[in-house]
């Protein structure tokens, strides 16, 4: 019985992965269970695993005492010399073995029960520690079933799960069926260890690249940034540690291999990958990719670039729903603002007119004015007469002409536009009172019975 007994800790323990200690201490609390169960709760009883005869032993302890009062914590000095010790003295603590046969079927039972619950304890926790190590890594495993929306992955060991919100947009997978996911969370529950995965999170494309490409999980190339919209586009930024390794290259591979075992995990997810840069307007240019940029202004204060495409670019640097210029944002941490040349022009145009009206300023004095920043009557108003001169290479007092004379018309324009509003809705007397007399207006046109 003793080797079978030590056969079944080494066993348990190579199976489970668990210590023998642990599978020891469980056996002995089971054993010491049983004996309470069976001899009484207010027995000085003790447990210890005899490694020689492979049995866990079951001992009472009785202290040594002249005249005995609680016989089953207590032994008399004579009975105690005459059975355990010769050589016992009063206050001696003596243990005796008890054969562990006399516990019966239903402390067997019960010794059972608290065995598989410690091992089931001591399995938890070292999954545990194991997957909470492993957080902001990639797992594999297969398809086990679906819950709720969720869908829940064999890791072999453990369970994970990939909530709802952590899923690819009409991404579908059958049970059986392999995944990946990005190790999001770790938790500690009554059940067990809740291991969080996620197949939307950023992170998990940089995962997918450390795989795919050696000289980043080498430290040959950093991914700066990622700007992700699941299951349609991904930007990420990338630059080189090493003068001789094209970042961009490395991460295409030969003839697209490395990006295109990245985009087949996603299942088609389109991949921009765009070299990280310094300077901001090279970096936003290439974030716009695969649009090509005319020209771009940029204001650092308020962080934010305009940019100038062609006419027949617009629409991909764009993209579709303001997808590519939304994620070149989010990329960069930039404010950009797309317009075409077509529409620059007419507003150049448009401005440059406007500025015609201030008296002495030709259309060359009006083109000299927007290209120096001066674009609005506005602007011209709230001028330094000094700074303008200076900037356009006129003489100070044509300035101050110029900014008097913008002064009376932007003036003029303001009266005139109010006048005009009062005139158009002489009762409404704020945006609030606009709106509603639209929407009554509104709610009469629908209400009239149509005429036959």
């Amino acid at each position: 019985m003793g080797p079978d007994l030590s056969r079944l800790i080494e066993q348990i323990g190579k199976e489970k992965g668990i210590d023998r200690s642990i599978i020891v201490d469980a056996l002995e609390t089971a054993v010491l269970t049983a004996a309470k169960k069976k001899l009484g709760q207010d027995l000085d009883l003790e447990t210890a695993f005899n490694e020689e005869i492979g049995e866990v032993e079951v001992f009472q302890f009785k202290t040594v005492v002249n005249e005995v009062v609680n016989p089953d914590l207590q032994i008399s000095l004579a009975e105690a010399r005459e059975t355990l010790d010769e050589d016992a003295e009063l206050g001696d603590s003596l243990g005796m073995k008890i054969e562990t046969n006399t516990f019966g079927r239903i402390g067997v039972q019960a010794a059972k029960q608290i065995i598989i619950q410690k091992v089931k304890d001591a399995e938890r926790d070292i999954i545990y520690e194991e997957f909470k190590d492993r957080k902001g890594n990639l797992a594999s495993g297969s398809v086990q079933r679906f819950e709720g929306g969720n869908i829940v992955v064999n890791l072999g060991r453990a369970e994970g799960v990939i909530p709802h919100s952590e899923q690819i947009p009409r991404e579908t997978f059958r049970r059986g069926e392999r995944v990946r996911a990005y190790i999001l969370d770790v938790r500690r529950i009554s059940k067990g260890p809740q291991i969080i995965l996620s197949r939307t999170h950023p992170a998990f494309i940089k995962s997918l690249f450390e795989l795919e490409v050696p000289e980043i999980s080498e430290g040959f190339i950093e991914i700066v940034n990622v700007a992700r919209e699941p299951g349609f586009r991904t930007k990420i930024a990338v630059r080189s540690k090493d003068r001789d390794i094209d970042p961009v290259g490395a991460c295409v591979g030969m003839r697209g291999s490395r990006v295109q075992g990245v985009v087949q995990e996603l299942r088609g997810e389109k991949i921009d990958i765009v070299p990280y840069s310094e300077n901001p307007v090279s970096y936003v240019c290439s974030a716009l990719s695969p649009a090509k940029v005319d020209k771009v202004f940029i204001d650092e204060e308020e962080q934010a670039i305009e940019v100038i495409v062609p006419d027949d670019q617009l629409s991909l640097a764009i993209g579709k729903n303001g997808q590519n210029v939304r994620l070149a944002a989010r990329l960069t941490g930039w404010r950009i603002d797309v317009k075409s040349t077509s529409s620059v022009d007419a507003q150049k145009e448009a401005a440059i007119k406007a500025l015609q009206r201030i008296p002495g300023v030709d259309a060359a004095s009006a083109e000299v004015l927007f290209n120096q920043g001066f674009k609005t009557i506005s602007m011209v108003v709230s001028a330094n007469p000094t700074v303008m001169a200076a900037a356009v290479r006129s003489d100070e007092n044509t300035a101050a002409a110029w900014v008097a004379a913008a002064a009376e018309i932007d003036e003029s324009d303001e009266t005139e536009q109010d006048a005009e509003a009062a005139n158009n809705n002489p009762t409404a007397e704020s945006t609030e009172d606009v709106e509603k007399v639209s929407n009554e207006e509104n709610s009469e046109e629908l209400s009239e019975e149509p005429k036959g």
